[in-house]
């Protein structure tokens, strides 16, 4: 082909660097944002702290939450390092004392099946349960620490005792044998450098006797190997009865069955009639599958709300949290140096404007999340009055007109950003929601919807549940038309079981 030359006109948009980093900072979460702010500290001598700032987020006491200069504000909670010294147990010398062995139940599936109640949910608020586990944790620390306290006052031998740490050191979170006992006597014989065969059986028998003494400890439960195993060990420490014998009788060997409802396979295979058979899973209900979660650790995740709502007359207020608004400003004293430098500042000059721009586009950043909050809070009056059941629809695009902004900007407003609400604290994506018809011509949003199924739920008799077809026909009924395979989306969505595991025996 011949070369030639071609004229061309076209139309790009380009992005600034400025632009790229206000888009940026806008979709990044609360924490992503502090190490943000963090890294941009440690780069940018012409940032920094502000000096009645402790740190970047450290909120003064009094502080506005309406838009200031560029040169002050903004965002991201406090982290705070925690670090717990794990204490070493050392198995220096187990003996060779012979042990009975500690029989071993039968392995079961998963025990949330069981124990899930309908429209059974996670709260947010603080109740005495969760007061009491707090206070517990905060007294022991962990389960292994509390463990320890118990075994520190028992009389045991220092073999026992080394035994006992070793085990106590394999439990998991749940207050479970993480390995097989084989297992851990195996790693601890290395350990030792035990060789001999007589030598490994002594020290699998110490363990197994360890393992005793570890499931006579509270909580009931802890040290088991399997679901079952945990059922049992509660169930026994239970006052004896005919209920209790067929209890662990199905913890043993029908505990599937139970969890499928089959009446009819659980009392030919126990003898027990109905009546007995409910006084039994009643006492099974009341079992802790997971013995260690009282003592599990609180999330490393606390979720820091970006703003608040709060009642104000007979409306709603919008505020920024001011404690997710870092303090900086920039350093006046580089600043003027290179004032007093035009022209020959060079490089120092594009990091002063670069501070300057940063600042800039984390007020930005701020300014949009509380327009976009207050947009949102004004569509959704009726939620936070009366709860998710009153939630309208709403989508993107409705703020987006409203605000003059894209839908893409909506979007990264509202990804990990959180509201907090006098009905609780929710991300800014909770409050949108697809519409569905409804029998006067009007649209109900798919929040309320499943807020409404979750009510309905939760009222129904446990001897006869409801089903998909009943829930669809019900909220027919009330006027929304919903499809039953619909149903059961958001039945699974707010993680409620199926009618035939909901009921009762």
């Amino acid at each position: 082909m011949k070369p030639s030359l071609q004229v061309r006109l076209s139309q790009h948009l380009a992005l600034t660097p400025q632009l790229q980093q206000s888009i940026r900072l806008l979709q990044l979460s609360t924490l992503e944002l502090h190490q943000e702010v963090e890294q941009m500290l440690e780069q940018n001598p012409f940032l920094e702290v502000e000096e009645d700032a402790g740190t970047p987020y450290d909120a003064p006491a009094e502080r506005s939450t309406s838009p200031t200069t560029a040169a002050e504000r903004d965002e991201a909670p406090d982290a705070p390092d925690a670090g717990e010294a794990v204490k070493e147990v050392s198995g220096e010398d187990f003996g060779t004392t012979e042990r009975d062995d500690w029989e071993n139940g039968t392995e079961a599936d998963d025990f949330d099946g069981i124990r899930e109640t309908p429209g059974n949910a996670p709260s947010g608020d603080g109740d005495g349960d969760d007061l009491e586990a707090h206070d517990r944790r905060a007294e022991v620390g962990s389960l292994a620490d509390h463990l320890r306290a118990q075994i520190a006052g028992m009389r045991l031998s220092d073999e026992d005792r080394a035994a006992l740490h070793v085990l106590i050191e394999s439990l998991d979170a749940d207050g479970y044998l993480a390995d097989p006992l084989s297992e851990i006597g195996d790693r601890l014989a290395e350990m030792l450098d035990v060789a001999g065969a007589d030598e490994r059986e002594a020290l699998q028998d110490r363990l197994q006797c360890a393992l005793r003494w570890l499931q006579s400890l509270e909580p009931t439960g802890v040290g088991a190997r399997s679901l079952s195993e945990c059922l049992v060990l509660q169930l026994r420490a239970t006052p004896a009865c005919v209920a209790r014998e067929v209890a662990v009788r199905i913890c043993e060997q029908h505990l599937d069955l139970l969890a499928r409802r089959d009446v009819k396979k659980l009392t030919a295979a126990t003898g027990a009639d109905e009546t007995l058979l409910r006084l039994a899973q009643g006492l099974i209900v009341a079992c802790e599958p997971k013995p260690g979660r009282p003592f599990a650790a609180a999330e490393s995740n606390i979720i820091v709300p970006d703003v608040v709502v709060q009642r104000s007359g007979r409306g709603f207020k919008v505020v920024l949290n001011p404690d997710v608004m870092p303090k900086l400003r920039i350093n006046d004293l580089y600043a003027q140096a290179i004032r007093g430098q035009r022209g020959t500042g060079g490089g120092m000059s594009s990091r002063l404007q670069e501070a300057r721009w940063f600042m800039k586009n984390i007020q930005q950043r701020f300014d949009t999340i509380l327009r976009v909050s207050k947009a949102i809070v004004e569509r959704q009056k009726s939620f936070f009055t009366h709860g998710a059941i009153a939630m309208k629809p709403l989508v993107l695009r409705e703020i987006a007109d409203e605000l003059g902004l894209h839908e893409s900007t909506i979007s990264r407003v509202t990804t990990a950003k959180y509201m907090a609400t006098p009905q609780g604290t929710f991300e800014l994506k909770y409050f949108f929601g697809s519409s569905l018809n409804t029998e006067a011509g009007g649209n109900a949003s798919s929040t309320a919807v499943r807020a409404l199924i979750q009510q309905l739920v939760a009222a129904e008799d446990a001897n006869k549940p409801l089903s998909d077809s009943q829930l669809s026909q019900m909220l027919e009924e009330q006027g929304i038309h919903v499809a039953r395979r619909t149903v059961a989306k958001y039945r699974e969505a707010l993680k409620i079981a199926p009618a035939s595991l909901r009921r009762n025996i």
